[in-house]
């Protein structure tokens, strides 16, 4: 039915944990999808050996050294043995409603992308997964704790071979080849479905790396084509509801203002960075500021 594809980093310490984490949770679906773990950091041999996955460790590489966006989907739709597959971060846990979505969605259309807002959820350790109850512990987290991402925050893709060709060598995880993803399923005549309220996707909380930023960023941004392509969530024209899939007509509006208020931010960054710079201050000493900022 199903095939996921994530690029998981090294298998240390607090991530090697989530990753762990999230893979397994990937695992326990049913029907069970298939796997395929990218790249070759370390650990990702051994949990794909552990828990039976498939595994392609040689990806190419931009100038910057980031993985291409382009390579990993070109692989995995070719590689895939699935009818429709997800690429997925690796560090999202997905629990059984995320299968029963993707299923309503394919019997309501063939051609779709399928995507959702996540649960930031502080997860520090290993989840017990013989438990039987373990999912219904996560989600009582999820309701008491976790806070719902920012619709402009995309960490999964559902979609059917096929629908992406000619995808621009995008380094991954170095911003908006997931905005780009978005707005070209929709060019392309695809149905976008918001799947947010109805599956419940967990981010593992870590630490936040600003490597996207930069000369990357500005490499990407002209690799899609400009602005006008950083779509979101809110650009989904349905969503699925439990009471089946459903037109919202509010969408535009919302997506409109996301995208002026990216153009903004972008443009503040940009303008300020020569005196920032001037004081020394880049972006992770920004971080650490409104870390601090809002500690008590």
């Amino acid at each position: 039915m199903l095939t996921l594809f994530a690029l998981p980093k090294a298998f240390e310490g607090h991530i090697g944990i989530i990753q762990r984490n999230a893979i397994t949770s990937w695992t326990l679906l049913r029907p069970r999808p298939e796997i395929i773990l990218f790249g070759d950091e370390p650990g990702t041999a051994d949990i794909a050996a552990e828990l039976g996955l498939r595994r392609s460790p040689e990806i190419a590489l931009t100038e910057f050294g980031a993985f291409r966006l382009d390579d990993i989907f070109a692989k995995a739709q070719a590689e895939s043995r699935t009818e429709f597959l997800c690429y997925v971060n690796a560090d999202i846990i997905l629990l059984q409603d995320f299968m029963d979505a993707v299923e309503r969605t394919r019997n309501w259309t063939k051609r779709f992308l399928m995507v959702g807002q996540c649960w930031d959820t502080d997860i520090t350790d290993a989840i017990d997964f013989a438990r039987p109850d373990w999912e219904n512990l996560l989600r009582s987290i999820v309701s008491a704790a976790a806070k719902q991402r920012a619709i402009t925050g995309i960490d999964y893709f559902v979609f059917p071979v096929g629908l992406y060709s000619k995808i621009p060598p995008f380094g991954l995880g170095r911003t908006f080849w997931d905005n780009w993803l978005v707005w070209r399923a929709s060019r392309s005549g695809a149905s976008v479905v918001d799947a947010t309220t109805v599956a419940t996707v967990v981010h593992q909380n870590h630490p936040f790396s600003w490597t996207w930023m930069g000369p990357e960023q500005k490499r990407n941004v002209d690799l899609a084509g400009g602005w006008h392509t950083r779509h979101s969530i809110a650009n989904a024209g349905y969503r699925l509801m439990p009471c089946g899939i459903v037109r919202d007509w509010r969408r535009p509006l919302r997506a409109r203002w996301e995208l002026r208020r990216g153009i903004w931010i972008s443009n503040l960054i940009n303008w300020t960075r020569p005196a920032r710079h001037a004081l020394g201050l880049n972006q992770q000493k920004l971080e650490a500021l409104k870390k601090s900022a809002f500690r008590r």
